[in-house]
């Protein structure tokens, strides 16, 4: 198709072309109307001025005689102009004025008519349109007074030419305005289409352009640019969760390969067949444990979950969350405490929150430091100094004599913050963005059990309540806080 045909096609030449007729139509509709007004009020002058010469002459006529207004219609007569006038006797023959002729029975009908004529000083071929009215005088006398119309004919011909450039003007201007305006959006849409082939190609890098003005097109073009960039960061996410799922699951797989091996190659009796079919269920468990973790983040983001979010309290599942893990942190010497104040309602998926806060205080518990381990680390480092050491271990002793993870709720304006602090070693700060990744686990991790997936649980299941996981600094630990929407209306 040619750049014309495309351009003619266009939804805007159109929608051009259609305003360009509703103004063409609007503009005759009103050059029409003022020109039967201006008809009309010319007709009105007209009459008027009639009338008026009319009962002038009638009492004339009636002071003196006919041959008095025979001598003064005489008269103006001969004055230049477009009046016209004419006396006739009682046998119908002419005896003053100024008309050479008219249509047959007009003289013989008395009142208004609108007639040709032809004046006395004039060609027989020529002829006029003009406005009389006819009056019956006494004695079988007839008055004829008129106007030429030649002065509403010649309006009507300037209103009619001015129509004609008029409408002429505003189709051609609306024509160029409509290829100008046809071409320029046109032009952006052309830009969007192959920005949009190119992304269809495979570079979803791609973005449509954005001019800046604001306008509806721009608007769009943000949109999508949005939608476009959370596409791109979706297929990043599979793209390296399927490298991570084939990398950090080929580990457990392998190893579940060779126990199998040897338990066939070295395995003599049934209790050794059974410890090594109890190894493969562990190692089973723990592959199911990271698919479900990875289903239910993939749950979070596709944002299936939001039909199940109902109105309740934050509260509740903080205090359901620590009496369950409450036991776990008592045999590592840890103390799990509370902190909600009071009710903290949000509108949300309670499965899918108590999952990630559970995630976190498990996370927790694994990698904070239980009161003897703290104490015999700091024993060993007192002992290495020989002096003040004794001191120094008193004070750390008391400092450290019950670590403890709090696990705190609280409405703070139009947000509700779940936390979980603990006193293990932390996350620094340049680790902070990666570790919510899948499968990331930093070094001092990697001795613990796990996936890997906790932290990108939880900040899966944030975004998909409209809130944020933050991580922070506990001086020294990590407090993790998940920032919710409040629900204010319950």
């Amino acid at each position: 198709m040619t750049a014309l045909g495309k351009l003619v096609r266009s939804t805007a030449f159109w929608l051009t072309l259609v305003y360009l007729l509703i103004f063409a139509l609007y503009a005759a509709a009103l050059l029409v109307y003022f020109a039967l007004n201006t008809g009309r009020l010319i007709t009105e002058q007209i009459t008027e001025t009639v009338d008026d010469v009319i009962a002038e002459l009638t009492e004339q006529y009636t002071i003196g005689s006919w041959r008095q207004l025979t001598t003064i219609v005489e008269n103006r007569s001969l004055r230049p102009g477009s009046s016209l006038y004419l006396v006739t006797a009682p046998s119908g023959q002419a005896i003053a004025g100024n008309v050479g002729s008219l249509a047959p029975g007009v003289i013989d009908k008395v009142g208004w008519s609108e007639t040709v004529y032809r004046r006395l000083d004039e060609r027989e071929t020529a002829e006029h349109s003009a406005l009389v009215r006819v009056t019956q005088l006494s004695g079988g006398f007839r008055l004829l007074v008129g106007r030429d119309l030649e002065e509403r004919a010649r309006m009507r011909e300037v209103i009619v030419a001015a129509a004609r450039g008029s409408v002429a003007l505003v189709i051609v201007l609306g024509l160029a305005g409509g290829f100008f305006v046809a071409r320029r959006v046109l032009k952006r849409f052309d830009a969007m289409t192959e920005t949009t082939q190119r992304i269809m190609a495979g570079d979803l890098s791609g973005r449509l352009p954005v001019t800046g003005i604001g306008d509806e097109l721009d608007r769009l073009a943000m949109n999508l640019n949005d939608m476009l960039e959370r596409i791109e960061a979706l297929m990043r996410g599979l793209k390296e969760v399927s490298d991570n799922i084939a990398h950090d699951l080929k580990t457990p797989l392998t190893r579940l390969r060779n126990r199998c091996e040897a338990a066939l190659r070295s395995a003599r009796s049934e209790a050794e067949y059974r410890d090594a079919l109890q190894d493969m269920i562990e190692e089973s468990d723990g592959l199911i444990r990271t698919f479900d973790a990875l289903l239910m983040i993939a749950r979070a983001e596709s944002g299936h979950a939001r039909e199940n979010m109902t109105a309740f309290d934050a509260a509740e599942i903080v205090r359901g969350v620590a009496e369950l893990y409450e036991p776990l942190a008592e045999e590592k010497g840890l103390a799990l405490k509370i902190d909600a104040p009071g009710a903290a309602m949000i509108n949300g998926n309670r499965e899918l929150l108590s999952q990630a806060l559970a995630n976190l205080v498990d996370n927790a518990i694994k990698y904070a430091r239980p009161a003897q381990a703290e104490t015999a680390a700091q024993d060993g480092e007192n002992t290495a100094q020989n002096g003040v050491g004794a001191a120094r271990n008193g004070d750390a002793a008391a400092q450290m004599s019950s670590p403890e993870i709090v696990l705190a709720v609280r409405a703070e304006g139009d947000r509700v913050l779940l936390s979980v602090a603990d006193r293990g070693p932390g996350i620094a700060e340049a680790d902070r963005s990666r570790v919510v990744e899948r499968f990331v686990r930093l070094d001092q991790s990697g001795l613990e059990p796990g996936s890997g997936l906790g932290l990108s649980l939880a900040a899966a299941v944030a975004r998909l309540h409209g809130g944020a996981l933050r991580l922070e600094d506990n001086a020294p630990g990590l407090k993790v806080v998940i920032a919710l929407p409040r629900n204010t209306a319950a």
